[in-house]
């Protein structure tokens, strides 16, 4: 069906009911995991208000599956034509961020309007995905891509990371660089330009480290290298993490039972560390069968994009799978211990009305590819 103004909807689209059943089962285990991990703070009179997190949780997925719905509603090739125009606002809300945002805990992040808090770096993730589709959809070469072939696309992701990096937000960052990345992956890069990038990124690594991060977000790295060094301070988070997953067992402790969680041990439970909640309530066994549902995800996501009806629909495909995958990669990484805390979400488990909303807004262009195949 087509608007007056000429925008089309789909009307009686085959629903991609794999996509919607995983879909479903991640966004309502990430309620139960928050109710169970925010209700340590029930009879706590000074954070009271952390009970009611997965309500306000609730909320913020009803409005991202109704936005979800829209952006799956409208072809996908609209958001192609106004890319760079969603780059663009992006780019502006991102730079606003320093004259109206909202200092919390050292960081400059969201910017308050009334009595909507909003965080302009996890839209940006969408926004960039779009923008980076578009120029490989505009640029269809079929012989490898010199390192100036590059220049552009480099470009595009280097400017909003250099602005998160500066709120500081390491983790976000870091998301925008590996997402990015993953949809360049699509081209063929000649191995000398390949290898020209890699020596490129090492050099910007060490000018980042030295430059560019704050002393506490050294230390989370450098406690990441030598847990034992620090258990009280920057290793405090990572040690109460991996023994709530080491509690789980094979099967759980059960529903609400976890002890770390339940007796306030687990720091940021609700946000960072989600995936220690519900390892240690459903062990080993829940463990892998959530994994199992993001995987599945990510493996979807790549099938289809492999039967796009288009370039840009592919690689819009491949950036929200990268999205899921890294996000869920570095969450769970830094739960285990694996990988340093740098603060990734993990997607529709970690509490954040941004994150909720901008997470269902990539699955709404997820169907909207599946839907036009």
């Amino acid at each position: 069906m087509r608007g007056r103004d000429g925008i089309s909807f789909r009307v009686g689209a085959q629903v991609d009911m794999p996509l919607l059943v995983g879909i479903v089962a991640i966004a309502t285990l990430g309620v139960v995991n928050l109710y169970s991990g925010t209700s340590v703070y029930v009879d706590d009179p000074r954070r009271a208000a952390f009970a009611d997190f997965y309500v306000s949780q609730i909320y913020w997925i009803v409005v991202g599956v109704l936005a979800g719905v829209l952006v799956a509603a409208l072809d996908y090739r609209h958001y192609e034509r106004l890319a760079y125009v969603f780059y663009g606002g992006g780019i502006v809300a991102l730079c606003l961020v320093f004259v109206l945002g909202e200092d919390i805990r050292g960081t400059t992040r969201w910017i308050q309007l009334g009595s909507f808090t909003f965080q302009p770096s996890e839209f940006m993730k969408i926004v960039m995905i779009l923008a980076v589709a578009r120029y490989l959809a505009d640029d269809p070469k079929l012989e490898p891509r010199t390192l100036f072939d590059l220049i552009p696309p480099l470009a595009l992701t280097a400017l909003p990371v250099a602005l998160v990096m500066a709120q500081p937000d390491l983790g976000t960052s870091l998301s925008y660089a590996l997402t990015a990345f993953s949809v360049l992956a699509m081209m063929k890069i000649r191995r000398r330009a390949l290898l020209s990038l890699l020596v490129g990124i090492g050099g910007a690594s060490v000018l980042i480290w030295k430059y560019g991060m704050r002393e506490y977000q050294k230390e989370r790295i450098t406690s990441f290298l030598d847990p034992q060094e620090d258990l009280s301070g920057t290793g405090w988070h990572a040690m109460q993490s991996r023994t709530a997953i080491g509690n789980g067992g094979l099967t759980g402790e059960g529903f609400m039972q976890g002890t770390q969680n339940q007796f306030g041990f687990l720091p940021d439970q609700h946000s960072d560390f989600p995936f220690a909640v519900f390892a240690e309530e459903w062990g080993f066994v829940g463990s892998v069968l959530l994994l199992a549902t993001y995987c599945f995800l990510c493996i979807w996501s790549i099938h289809i994009a492999s039967q796009a009806k288009d370039r840009f629909g592919a690689a819009v495909a491949i950036g929200v799978g990268a999205m899921i995958f890294w996000h869920t990669l570095a969450n769970v990484g830094m739960a285990m211990g694996l990988l340093p805390v740098v603060g990734i979400t993990l997607p529709l488990f970690s509490y954040g009305g941004s994150s909720a909303l901008t997470m269902l807004i990539g699955f709404g262009l997820l169907m909207n590819v599946s839907m036009r195949r």
